[in-house]
């Protein structure tokens, strides 16, 4: 009997060990999605209204420097250490003086066309409940 309940203990540890690993983690990409096509476009001597057309909002916009626009993303796939970039836009008054720091180029543009497919995936399904509500 002892050597029953010894492998079924054993074989319950051992599933559960096996488990562990097969949990699903989570891709987290956090900040600002910025496109290349639009950071290529931003040059210094631009206006502050000019870099908000292109690049929206800055992440951090610090009260104390209002000169200095900080464009952070970070990303951790599958569970991974994150991974932070940051875009630093310093103006002069109403002018952009520098830029510095680095962005996601790729990962932002592929991130930004699977999230408008999988927000249109269930497009047609939407439209055969609004045909059935309507008979």
């Amino acid at each position: 009997m002892p050597s029953i309940l010894r492998s079924a203990l054993l074989a319950s540890s051992l599933s559960a060990l096996v488990a562990c690993g097969a949990i699903y983690k989570v891709d987290v990409y956090q900040g600002n999605l910025l496109e290349s096509a639009n950071v290529e476009q931003v040059k210094v001597g631009m206006s502050k209204r000019q870099v908000l057309t292109l690049l929206g909002s800055p992440s951090v916009a610090d009260p104390f420097h209002q000169d200095r626009w900080d464009y952070l993303t970070s990303q951790s796939q599958r569970g991974s250490d994150a991974e932070v970039k940051n875009l630093v836009l310093t103006f002069d008054g109403d002018q952009l003086a520098s830029i510095e720091g680095d962005y996601f180029p790729e990962q932002d543009e592929a991130l930004v066309r699977r999230l408008a497919k999988q927000r249109y995936v269930n497009l047609p399904r939407e439209e055969k409940n609004k045909r059935r509500a309507g008979r």
